[in-house]
């Protein structure tokens, strides 16, 4: 398995498989047996390595603007 990625696919858990359980399977099986287990694949957005939180906290304290729907916009 490969940590850095930040994210773990089915190729990680197949090889997991095959190294401990000694057992080899097919990608497809993965897939199978961890949906059989109630896993799905979702995944996360990635992160730029750019990306400030000050920055985004920032802009969360912004004024909604114009749009009349936003829970934060100024009322009239």
């Amino acid at each position: 398995m490969k940590p850095d990625r930040g994210r773990l696919i089915a190729e990680d858990v197949r090889c997991y498989i095959r190294d401990t359980l000694q057992v080899d399977y097919e990608l497809r099986s993965v897939y199978r047996i961890m949906h059989a287990l109630g896993f799905s694949w979702i995944t996360s957005r990635s992160k730029h390595p750019k990306q400030s939180p000050e920055a985004q906290d920032t802009f969360k304290k912004l004024s909604a603007g114009n749009d009349p729907s936003h829970p934060r916009s100024p009322t009239t």
